[in-house]
Order: C-alpha cells, then sequence, then structure tokens
C-alpha cells in the first residue's frame, strides 16, 4: 500500500478520512501542536487514532517554531488583522502545513490528507503549502471532494464499527499559542454577541494586577523580571491574564475565497503583548519608522492570512521587521482589570521623550523662538502657493 500522510486533529472529519482512505493507503496521522495541546489530550488522540486504522501516529511540538517563523514578527508588525484579530489560526495553520509536508517527504509518502471542506480558508492554505513544497506529492481531500455533511460520516464510521460521542458541541473551540478562536451559531449571521460561557476562560479575578512585560529588540524576553524564552513568556502571560477574562472579541473579515466571515476569539497574551510593544515602538522609534512599519506590517498580515508565507516577499518584509527592532528594548507596565487592560508606561533607555532638546509642549533648548517661526513659515510655503494660485 502507499503511503500517505493525514493532518490529523481528533476530530470528525479527520477521523472519516483517516478511516476511509486506511483501506487503500498505509495512513500516518500527524497532529502539529502550535500550543494548546496537553499531554493527556495528545495521548487521547493518538489513541484514537489507532482505532481509526492507521499504521502510526506522531505529534509533532512546533510551539517554538511557529514563534521563530511567525509569531515573533506578528509581533514585530503589531499584526492585528482589522485592528483587531491577532491571527490566531490563520497563523497557526501555516506551520502546521509546513511541517506536516515536510514530514511526509521524510518518511517517503506519495500522498498528503487533509480534512478541509471546500467553503473556508485552510483548503488554500493547506493546499498552496503543500503544492509549493512538495509538487510531486498528490493532495486527497475526502470531505471537500465528496461533500459530506456531518451526518453521513457519522453513518460511515458507525457503519466501520467506530462508534464514538461525535455529537457536536454547541461551540467550535480551537487553542494555540497566540489565541484561541470560538465559533458557533452566533457568529454564523452579523446582529448577535457569543454569551459569555462561550469563551474558555472565564472570570476568576477582581480588582487590578500590574505586570511587567519586558523587550529586547522587540522580543518579548521576561515577565515580571523573570527571564524565559518568548514562547514561554506569552504563555505564563496568558496565564495570568486569562483569569480577568481578557481578549475576548469578533473578528469581521474576508475570506480568501472571497466570503465575508465572523469568528470569536479570546487572546489575552496576543493582544497585551501586541499593545505593550507598539507602546514601546511609538516611544523607541522614528516618526518615518513607525510609518513605514504600519503599512508593510499590514501586507504582512494580509499574505499570511491569504496563505502566502512562501513568497519571497515575506522574507522581505521580516528582514525590514527585524531591522526596525534595533531599539525596541525596555519594560512596559501594564495593569489587568477585569475584561479589560490599560498601559501604563515604558522604561527604556532608547526612550526619545527623555531628549535633553525639549520638553513637549513646555521648553526647548536648541532653538530660538525666530527660529521656530522661520521653520514655520519654510513648512507652510507651499501649502500658500497653492491657496493663492487656486483661491479665486
Amino acid at each position: 500500500m502507499k503511503k500517505l500522510v493525514i493532518a490529523y486533529s481528533g476530530g470528525l472529519d479527520t477521523s472519516y478520512c483517516a478511516v476511509s482512505l486506511s483501506k487503500e493507503y498505509e495512513v500516518h496521522a500527524v497532529s502539529v501542536n502550535t500550543g494548546g495541546f496537553t499531554k493527556e489530550e495528545i495521548n487521547h488522540i493518538e489513541s484514537n487514532a489507532y482505532k481509526m486504522g492507521v499504521a502510526t501516529y506522531k505529534n509533532i511540538n512546533a510551539v517554538p517554531t511557529f514563534y521563530t517563523k511567525v509569531v515573533k514578527y506578528l509581533i514585530f508588525g503589531n499584526v492585528l488583522k482589522n485592528a483587531t484579530y491577532p491571527l490566531s489560526v490563520s497563523a497557526e495553520r501555516i506551520i502546521q502545513a509546513i511541517e506536516i509536508v515536510e514530514y511526509a517527504k521524510s518518511i517517503g509518502a506519495e500522498y498528503i490528507a487533509h480534512g478541509s471542506t471546500g467553503a473556508g480558508n485552510d483548503q488554500v492554505r493547506f493546499d498552496m503549502i503543500f503544492q509549493t513544497l512538495a509538487p510531486g506529492i498528490n493532495i486527497i481531500t475526502p470531505i471537500r471532494d465528496q461533500k459530506l455533511t456531518r451526518q453521513e460520516e457519522i453513518d460511515y464510521l458507525k457503519s466501520e464499527g467506530i462508534d464514538m460521542p461525535w455529537e457536536k458541541s454547541k461551540y467550535s473551540v480551537n487553542k494555540g499559542l497566540w489565541g484561541t478562536s470560538v465559533g458557533g451559531v452566533e457568529t454564523l449571521k452579523s446582529e448577535k454577541p457569543l454569551p459569555n460561557e462561550a469563551y474558555p476562560s472565564q472570570l476568576e479575578k477582581e480588582g487590578e494586577e500590574k505586570v511587567t512585560i519586558t523587550f529586547k529588540n522587540g522580543e518579548f524576553v521576561a515577565l515580571n523580571g523573570e527571564e524565559n524564552t518568548p514562547e514561554i513568556n506569552i504563555e505564563n502571560l496568558n496565564n495570568i491574564a486569562s483569569k480577568f477574562a481578557i481578549g475576548r472579541d469578533i473578528h469581521v473579515g474576508d475570506t480568501i475565497v472571497g466570503t465575508k466571515g465572523r469568528v470569536g476569539f479570546e487572546a489575552a497574551a496576543a493582544l497585551i503583548t501586541v499593545k505593550a510593544h507598539h507602546l514601546l515602538e511609538k516611544h523607541t522609534l522614528t516618526k518615518w519608522q513607525l510609518q513605514h512599519k504600519e503599512y508593510l506590517s499590514s501586507f504582512y498580515g494580509m499574505h499570511l492570512h491569504e496563505g502566502q508565507y512562501l513568497d519571497p516577499v515575506m522574507r522581505d518584509i521580516e528582514a525590514f521587521l527585524q531591522n526596525s527592532q534595533k531599539m525596541v528594548s525596555g519594560d512596559v507596565v501594564v495593569t489587568l482589570k477585569p475584561y479589560h487592560f490599560s498601559l501604563d508606561g515604558i522604561v527604556s533607555e532608547h526612550d526619545l521623550m527623555s531628549s535633553k532638546f525639549s520638553t513637549y509642549g513646555e521648553e526647548n533648548k536648541a532653538w530660538t523662538a525666530d527660529d521656530a517661526k522661520g521653520f514655520i513659515k519654510i513648512l507652510g510655503n507651499q501649502n500658500k502657493i497653492y491657496q493663492q494660485v487656486n483661491n479665486k
């Protein structure tokens, strides 16, 4: 039998794929951990995978890779799609696809399968990565090709002797390092919010709690003075902030296939980190650095969302973002409160507000009043010329 690697989550769709494809192929199931998996959950997924008839199961820990290749640049760019969403799921899918295709190549698999439908973004992200990195490997997508309903999948699995509690939960939750997406009946239409109980983290703390986030060259290197790797700092911050039920919102955006969509999310650490980093940049970068970063970061987030991660323009933008972080070092103090947070301020040796030349709105030591008048006269010169020529 020919080798096939399946992107296996353990849900209904990938279980159907595993069972049906194992009749024709030697199926090797792979899960890619980009955050959110416990050891117990991994063991449970592995146990179920073998019940579906797979030859082997492998869980790849890609959390450090996810941070290094994607999350780091989302922080550098302060990326929030439509000024709201930290790209929690779309960022994960790219790394998952890359890890899966590399594993398939390592074992000599001729086929790769995934459980995406024909209606969403993931089919595009997976297929584009697979086609680009392994053009000789065939892609198989039973759910998309057969246009299967959930009930048809359940009936098939029961006919194969696999009778598990497949009843769909009221809310679909996808947890990862950079946030948790939440989908439900409310997100299928435009008018209703998600109820409080739909979010995975509930309010456990009242009052306020201050945390200090330390950045070095733009990277999250310490939390409350305790140094660790950025991905662990992100996880630890999320554990603290989620007790305040921080980071909830609903993202409305355009799918790659041209439809509008809504998705709820909870991303306490992602939102706090991005906002804290952005505040530090406002103090340490020049006006023109901030301006050019803003539109390049927007392009970076859009291309990532659209599955264009492997286009070389992404490496070009990453090089710019990386270079922009040379002076982005210091501490940011954040106050956590129920359902929200506030940025108190920063301490940095690169703080441009500490300039010896002037104090904003109060005094200056580098120019005279006449210097200021001359500067303003020249600065407004073109406006005056335009008005004089065209104001008839």
